[in-house]
């Protein structure tokens, strides 16, 4: 008989745990978007001019457009309005220019830089506090022996992702 009662006590403080484990959930989200999706379902892109006064490289306005709308599509499940939505995003890059950074003894440049600025317009309309008009900025560095023409779509993409990142980061990651 105590065998059995021993049997059954095991049994029942293992069912208890088991249905504290169960009734506990902890939600981790990996990408850093922390959305109400209750309260925020939409959000609403304008086109982000290449207003520069530097230079302008064509591709570069559509290449940061799809960028910016592809992570908001790939890491939330907001749906993407024209208009009117409960997040809207715009503004525009208003620089895009390559600076000389080092000079070597021969007087002539060694490292140059390529730098991007974006201007970014956010507005939550569910919660008007959190609006705001920012400045993004990413810059990389290449071997000035080397034409502008051969890295410049890398640099780019690579200016592009880490401006993109800080851009959702500051309007949906809340950190």
């Amino acid at each position: 008989m105590g065998l059995i009662k021993k049997f059954y006590k095991r049994l029942s403080i293992l069912s208890v745990v088991v249905c504290l484990l169960t009734a506990c959930t902890i939600s981790y989200k990996f990408n850093g978007a922390s959305i109400n999706y209750d309260k925020v379902k939409t959000i609403s892109f304008e086109n982000f001019p290449n207003r520069s006064a530097a230079f302008v490289w064509g591709p570069m306005e559509s290449m940061f457009n799809t960028a910016l709308q592809d992570i908001y599509m790939q890491q939330t499940r907001l749906k993407q309005i024209k208009q009117g939505g409960d997040l809207e995003l715009s503004g525009e890059i208003t620089n895009y220019d390559a600076y000389n950074k080092g000079v070597g003894s021969d007087g002539y440049s060694t490292m140059a830089e390529l730098r991007m600025t974006v201007n970014v317009r956010f507005v939550n309309n569910t919660n008007h506090a959190e609006d705001f008009e920012q400045q993004f900025s990413a810059s990389r560095e290449y071997n000035a022996s080397q034409q502008l023409a051969s890295v410049q779509e890398d640099l780019v993409n690579q200016m592009i992702d880490e401006i993109v990142e800080q851009i959702f980061n500051a309007t949906v990651a809340n950190w």
